[in-house]
């Protein structure tokens, strides 16, 4: 027993060691201060050098929190592999939909100051949403085709539609053209980032909807959407609505829409894949940005982030520095999607449903990966991710390049980091 004791606090006092010298966005501390087992994190650290070793990813930041404290933080791999340039803690990565908690959070805190309301229908701030269509798509046997219709929507989109994915839009190409919908996405030309955010929405405007607002859950353009809304209920550009209500506050200094010159060396870039050898086609952030989508728009660090979450762990405040209020965040974290709701695919999958921009756990059960009841999660298409346990007060963020099995990468860490807690 007495060797047993001394060998964890020997992987106590390494794993102190082994967290980086970069500034912490967090106080530092043991994983046995927390309840966690250090010997059982390090099977992290193992698990990721295979994926590297593989090159099944380029690299990856990994930040584990606890009751407050930055117990796990390992950063391995390349930011750049064809340059040889190895990934450090303050490497930025392409958020994609990791965007949409922040301007969630941001919308939410324009309700608290009286500037919006959940059930304004976005056409009091966009106009051209007033009179929407909803297209009907049915198979015809006799034909063999695609009878495409569509009628005058019968209700509006609301803001509380957008925020919980019931808008009535979807997301078209690259990802699918499996509808006339989505071609008309496609035509359009929905998916490019050279939009200024006010031509983006009125040109969506123009395309009928896949059905009747607040009738299904569907991942689309909800956000893109409520960004412009957060725009003109702010009388300020999004960018520097985030920078007023978040990323100041919080110091979050390396989450942006667009990369200045300076930092973009810093940008983790994805790697052929070894199984493809296709190398993933990214947003070009090398490049000065126009296109505020706060659907997809963002980079940051991992380091940001935690301090993002961590204020929403606390209750909406960090460091003295409040984003949003405590019970506001309650409510935003709370099951949006009522039962009157089709949930379709409901993409976030079983045990899960969905509140203002996270996807909210009911259950212990039904998942097919650990969790409580009330955490609440999202992720990103090139392969980041990030979940809050507010039972275990726990925060997660990880980030890496490599879209194609990011599912895979989000639920094995997960399964090693409530292994990990043995208190």
């Amino acid at each position: 027993m007495r060797r047993t004791t001394l060998r964890t606090a020997a992987l106590s006092a390494a794993f102190a060691l082994a967290l980086p010298a970069f500034a912490a966005p967090l106080p530092k501390a043991t994983p046995e201060e927390v309840g966690m087992s250090s010997a059982r994190l390090e099977k992290i650290t193992a698990t990721v050098k295979q994926w590297v070793d593989k090159k099944e990813i380029p690299g990856a930041v990994t930040l584990i929190a606890r009751k407050g404290k930055l117990v796990y933080a390992n950063t391995q791999g390349m930011r750049d592999a064809a340059k040889g340039e190895a990934l450090a803690e303050d490497s930025i990565f392409r958020l994609y939909s990791m965007t949409k908690p922040i301007v969630s959070i941001a919308a939410m805190s324009l309700v608290e100051d009286g500037a919006l309301a959940l059930n304004d229908p976005i056409s009091k701030y966009l106009p051209e949403f007033k009179d929407m269509k909803v297209a009907t798509e049915v198979y015809d046997p006799v034909s063999g085709v695609q009878i495409y219709t569509t009628a005058p929507a019968k209700k509006p989109i609301t803001v509380q539609d957008l925020l919980r994915h019931t808008g009535g839009f979807t997301y078209g190409p690259p990802l699918s053209t499996r509808t006339q919908v989505q071609k008309l996405y496609q035509e359009a030309g929905i998916w490019s980032q050279k939009w200024v955010l006010a031509d983006f929405t009125k040109a969506l405007a123009k395309i009928p909807l896949v059905a009747e607002p607040g009738t299904l859950w569907e991942y689309g353009h909800n956000t893109d959407v409520l960004g412009r809304v957060v725009e003109v209920a702010a009388g300020k550009t999004l960018d520097v609505v985030l920078n007023e209500h978040i990323f100041q506050p919080l110091g979050m200094t390396d989450t942006t829409f667009s990369l200045p010159a300076a930092k973009v060396g810093r940008l983790a870039q994805p790697q052929p894949d070894p199984y493809t050898n296709q190398t993933p086609e990214l947003i070009d952030f090398t490049q000065p940005q126009v296109f505020f989508a706060g659907g997809h728009g963002l980079v940051g660090t991992a380091g940001d982030y935690l301090q993002f979450a961590q204020a929403l762990l606390d209750g909406g405040a960090h460091d003295g520095k409040r984003i949003i209020g405590a019970r506001t965040l309650a409510y935003a974290t709370s099951d949006h999607v009522n039962p009157a709701i089709n949930k379709g695919t409901f993409l976030p999958g079983p045990g899960y449903g969905f509140g203002l921009g996270f996807a909210v756990r009911l259950d212990r059960g039904m998942s097919t990966w650990p969790g409580s009841p009330g955490d609440y999660y999202w992720g990103g298409y090139a392969g980041t991710a990030f979940w809050i346990d507010p039972k275990e007060q726990l925060v997660v963020v990880f980030m890496t390049t490599e879209p194609t099995r990011r599912l895979h990468y989000r639920i094995t860490l997960r399964d090693l980091i409530y292994g990990a807690i043995v208190e």
